[in-house]
């Protein structure tokens, strides 16, 4: 029974109509607490992720076409120094071509987010990177981004053939035959055989700052290039203070072959000054060159215009370089070179971290605003008769034998300069 005020029993009508007003209050109640719920689960499941992590970002995938035939990867993370210092945001990966590191983005206080390789926009490199045209043998990746060269690093010359086409050389009595893709007064193979490699078994693992994308580019023998079989692994793993890449490759065949690995990463200069950008490179030698030729012999920087060993680094000035530093002092058993943009406030360091690091290569043409630091295992033309027997980096893998490189990049706030340019 229903009452009203004070007690007294309501009418039995009107008793029934307080029920269903009763019930529909109930049913009102009830379904506000179930939206609220609905409304709440999204930040619940939000909360599960860590705060200095975002997922891996899908829009370029979204409004880019495929490049080599597979999405675009950007692993990305949030700042988190509140503009205290210089910290990584994100890297941008092409595993349809040979795992490419298109682009790395940074925090710089005072400065915001910055793009720290000489790359155009994606929509402008996938009109570019289309396996046809300048862009055969995949030509056109070691003009962006950081291409990963791969089983050799530079240029290999050696026998043209008739047809323009194959570079022939020799290795410990075995031929190896390359396409002769490198252009300039001479014919000449040049960064290795994954250009226009796909990637597989892609996946992605969430770090406490960061986050890394591991891949497989299973190289067999390059396309019928090389004496036995390969498998390439990549771990590309992104935090606030560095991005660090291993490349492994093991011989999975049933003979020895040669194997050397590099990288190409073109660096910005970001004030775009390249007369204030300066320079170090611990190296003792250069391999001495005519015309990107290398002659087999190796000469001392010491007092020359290749000498950049300057710990705070040497003006680039309008130097352009294309040369092959070898012979390192050693930072923790690291080959350490740096570029800073005292302008910008600006420092980048490239860390070798791997012992069969033997020579980093550095081009900056004249007038570009930008530096390639490119790490690697060999000299250029590494089967050369020129080098006379000399050990130029090429490691030998016997089948089941692996060798890796290892890179990692960093950034810093320069300190005060004190070199002059180099002498002329």
């Amino acid at each position: 029974m229903i009452t009203g005020w004070c007690g007294f029993p309501l009418p039995q009508n009107e008793q029934l109509q307080w029920g269903k007003l009763l019930l529909l209050l109930w049913l009102l109640a009830t379904l506000l607490v179930l939206a609220a719920g609905c409304k709440s689960s999204p930040g619940a499941i939000k909360e599960q992720l860590p705060k200095e992590q975002a997922p891996r970002s899908q829009a370029d995938t979204v409004t880019v076409p495929r490049i080599g035939g597979e999405p675009v990867i950007k692993l990305v993370r949030r700042a988190t120094s509140h503009g205290s210092k210089p910290e990584f945001l994100s890297v941008t990966l092409l595993p349809g071509r040979g795992m490419n590191t298109f682009q790395i983005t940074a925090d710089i206080p005072g400065k915001g987010e910055i793009s720290l390789l000489n790359s155009p926009s994606l929509e402008a490199a996938a009109k570019r990177l289309i396996a046809t045209g300048r862009d055969r043998d995949g030509n056109a990746s070691f003009s962006l981004g950081g291409a990963f060269l791969v089983p050799y690093a530079n240029r290999v010359l050696g026998t043209l053939s008739q047809d323009g086409q194959t570079i022939t050389t020799n290795w410990q009595g075995h031929r190896l035959a390359f396409p002769a893709n490198g252009r300039g007064s001479n014919r000449f193979a040049v960064h290795g055989l994954i250009l226009n490699a796909k990637a597989q078994d892609l996946q992605l693992h969430k770090t406490l700052d960061g986050q890394t994308e591991t891949a497989v580019i299973h190289a067999g023998d390059f396309g019928g290039h090389w004496l036995s079989d390969t498998d390439l692994s990549f771990a590309i793993a992104l935090t606030g203070d560095a991005v660090e890449t291993t490349v492994k490759a093991k011989n999975v065949g049933t003979v020895a072959e040669p194997m050397a690995i590099g990288w190409h990463p073109y660096f910005v200069i970001p004030s775009g000054d390249r007369s204030q950008a300066r320079l170090h490179v611990p190296a003792f030698m250069i391999a001495e060159a005519n015309d990107a030729i290398p002659t087999g012999r190796l000469r001392p920087v010491a007092g020359g215009i290749y000498d950049y060993r300057c710990p705070s680094g040497v003006p680039l000035e309008n130097h352009a370089l294309d040369t092959g530093f070898s012979h390192f002092t050693r930072t923790n058993g690291n080959v350490e070179v740096r570029l800073t943009d005292p302008k910008y406030n600006y420092g980048l360091r490239v860390e070798g971290l791997s012992p069969e690091i033997k020579t980093v290569q550095v081009y900056s043409p004249e007038g570009k605003p930008f530096v390639a630091i490119e790490d690697q295992f060999n000299y250029v033309d590494p089967f050369g008769k020129q080098w006379k027997g000399r050990n130029t980096g090429v490691v030998t893998l016997r089948p089941g034998q692996s060798v890796s490189w290892r890179v990692r990049v960093a950034l810093f706030i320069p300190e005060s300069t004190n070199c002059p340019a180099p002498a002329n």
